[in-house]
């Protein structure tokens, strides 16, 4: 009888390859900081990156409106509520190259779909050390999602107000492509009684895309990304719009050991971004708008390196490294509306830079973290531009050019952790950092419906210093606790100088019901607060999180604005609370609710406009199709709740998205 024949083999298990950026490892003393992780998790369930940054306590962007309808503007991140500022006070990097834009330090949220990315590390308090410049109140690391064969993301919905969106990634190893395009018909901003014929709905068109190419030359990983997007959206008001487009490039050398710390990295970086805005003014019971400015051109740009060496000596790793960032703009623009046309023009502009170099260190030995570094930076501004003309003869009528200004920075940074047992911990911390005006702070005056802000070419560097202490464990659940103080020296704050109707010396004729402001460095702001977070699961199917921040802060306007002290900055809440719970209560069911309360605000530096407190509750329902695809249907702002995000001089009220309805199919893996 013959034999059988011997089976097949098993089939060879493939491992996929996943090529990563270049990248340094941490020293490992980040952990005596207040760090905080956004994964996956948090990336897949919305669409927008500062949504998903705001499951982290203390992260907000200027305004409460998200990406969906904010001016790009107003899109700056600051981080603990101290003061949020339109040019955010946070630095936003991905894989190190800076993300805020060259001319107005806002992020454009649209060019970074949460798809391409891996994950993000919010570092809370001045970030000195490898962060530099513009960490005033932390850091946002965004890190990129690495590249493999195929598909690796894809997300396709559609919803109330028209709204699409389609975005993806995916490529080969070395290859990684990241694509979105979104439309949205927009949601009315000014809502009931209040609105009248000037108003229209905040309208959105987007798309981005950006690839990345890596190769290993014997060792030397070398990585070449370029990127670039645009926007353009309705302002809703009559009359009023944005256009955003720009572009970025990066090119990245590094060796990075197998595991542990040690190598060196060294990229270079070239930013490009132009900003079209036009605002006018409102009539009054909001009948009709009349144009008031035309900014037709914004064009800017930043140039950037940095470079780090890494190693280690006796159980303390190190890191020394430099970094230079230029930045070169100006604003073109038609003002002064008068008989049907506009007749005057106006450039304003200039070019900044600061550099610097730093040393950090940490040692990491049994229960003992002990971190430290110091920073010395030099900033400049210079060939500052102010002139202005009549459209019709050519006429200067205006040429105020602002002196040269620089100086030298000290910064630095220094924590300690303590495991008091198996999963408990107690830390604290101490740093200074700052942050250099902007070029849109300096030179670019705006005005939203008849409110006008000045720019103010002699605006100083923002300082910060504080301290903070902080405790967690991740025993039966993963919790952490901060308490901090922190002193905010020469804050930009935009100053009243005077309400409408009149003729100032600065900024010219206020209409009725609007306000003049100017961009001033107001004294000192003084903050002391809490933030906390906790998350963990309940069985196999449910897991839950929670965090919380609270923050009081007050100006001391000295000399410089008296008129401010004892209030409390604009645009800052003393209590925000998020939480999140996920259910799976059927194996390709996944129910997911997601609140965010936070207080009362004063939308202006007197506070006399105010934005009362407000609670959002956004869910989805996911049904499973695959191991890594399913479908769903989101609701945000299930309630339909009113959220204030800005109160005009005649008091009118402005809101952020009402109830939205979305349905999609997800890819994931």
């Amino acid at each position: 009888m013959p034999t059988a024949a011997p089976p097949p083999p098993p089939p060879t298990e493939v491992q996929a390859v996943v090529v990563y950026p270049p990248r340094l490892a941490p020293l490992g003393g980040e952990a005596a900081f207040s760090a905080v992780q956004v994964g996956q998790q948090v990336l897949k369930v919305t669409p927008r990156l500062d949504d998903a940054l705001e499951s982290v306590p203390g992260v907000s962007l200027f305004r409460r409106a998200s990406s969906l309808g904010a001016n790009p503007t107003t899109q700056g991140l600051s981080l603990r509520a101290i003061a949020p500022s339109g040019a955010g006070r946070a630095l936003v990097t991905l894989d190190g190259v800076p993300q805020n834009d060259p001319f107005g330090g806002w992020v454009i949220w649209t060019a970074l779909p949460p798809e391409g990315l891996e994950g993000a590390t919010v570092v809370r308090g001045a970030g000195a050390g490898p962060y530099g410049a513009g960490a005033l109140t932390g850091t946002v690391a965004l890190q990129e999602r690495g590249a493999s064969g195929g598909l690796a993301a894809l997300d396709a919905s559609a919803g109330d107000e028209a709204t699409y969106r389609l975005a993806a990634a995916g490529g080969a190893p070395g290859l990684l492509v990241v694509g979105q395009v979104e439309s949205s018909g927009g949601y009315d901003p000014v809502r009931g009684p209040s609105r009248g014929a000037a108003d229209q709905p905040l309208t959105l068109d987007a798309e981005s895309g950006s690839f990345r190419v890596q190769h290993d030359f014997d060792g030397i990983q070398v990585a070449a990304r370029v990127a670039g997007y645009g926007e353009r959206r309705g302002a809703g008001l009559a009359g009023a719009r944005s256009i955003a487009s720009g572009g970025q490039g990066s090119l990245t050398f590094g060796r990075t050991p197998s595991e542990g710390v040690g190598g060196w990295r060294v990229q270079l970086w070239i930013q490009d971004s132009d900003l079209q805005n036009s605002s006018v003014a409102v009539a009054a019971h909001r009948t009709a708008t009349t144009p008031a400015n035309d900014e037709y051109s914004t064009p800017a740009q930043g140039y950037g390196l940095n470079a780090a060496l890494q190693g280690m000596a006796r159980g303390v790793s190190w890191e020394l490294g430099l970094d230079g960032r230029l930045y070169h703009g100006f604003d073109y623009e038609r003002f002064r509306y008068i008989g049907g046309s506009f007749t005057r023009g106006r450039q304003a502009g200039g070019e900044a830079g600061v550099g610097g170099a730093y040393f950090e260190a940490a040692y990491d030995h049994g229960p003992w973290i002990v971190t430290g570094g110091v920073r010395l930076d030099e900033w400049f501004q210079r060939d500052a531009v102010r002139r202005e003309w009549d459209l019709f003869t050519g006429q200067t009528t205006l040429d105020q050019p602002s002196p040269d200004s620089s100086g030298t920075v000290p910064t630095g940074r220094f924590g300690i952790r303590y495991e008091l047992s198996r999963g408990l911990y107690v830390r604290a911390a101490a740093y200074a950092g700052f942050r250099p005006p902007t070029l849109n702070e300096l030179y670019r005056p705006f005005r939203v419906g008849n409110d006008v802000t000045e720019a103010n070419a002699a605006l100083k560097p923002e300082k910060l210093q504080g301290v903070e202490a902080g405790f967690g464990g991740d025993r039966w659940f993963h919790w952490s606790g901060t308490v901090f103080y922190n002193w905010l020296k020469d804050p930009v704050t935009n100053v009243t100088l005077g309400v409408g109707p009149g003729v100032f010396p600065i900024g010219g004729f206020i209409p009725a019901g609007g306000t003049l402001r100017q961009r001033r460095n107001a004294g000192e702001i003084d903050a002391y607060g809490f933030e906390g977070e906790a998350s963990g699961d309940v069985g196999e199917t449910l897991s839950w999180r929670a965090a919380v921040a609270a923050t009081h802060a007050r100006v001391d306007g000295g000399t410089a604005a008296p008129q401010l002290t004892g209030l409390r900055p604009a645009q800052t809440p003393e209590l925000t609370v998020t939480s999140a719970l996920d259910w799976r209560p059927l194996e390709p069911l996944d129910l997911t609710a997601e609140a965010r309360y936070e207080g009362g605000r004063w939308d202006d530096d007197l506070n006399t406009r105010k934005l009362h407190p407000g609670t959002e509750l956004n869910i989805r329902a996911a049904w499973r199709l695959a191991p890594h695809s399913d479908v769903y249907v989101a609701v945000d702002n299930v309630v339909n709740a009113n959220l204030d995000t800005q109160t005009a001089g005649d008091g009118t009220m402005s809101y952020a998205e009402p109830r939205m309805i979305r349905v999609g199919f997800s890819y994931r893996r």
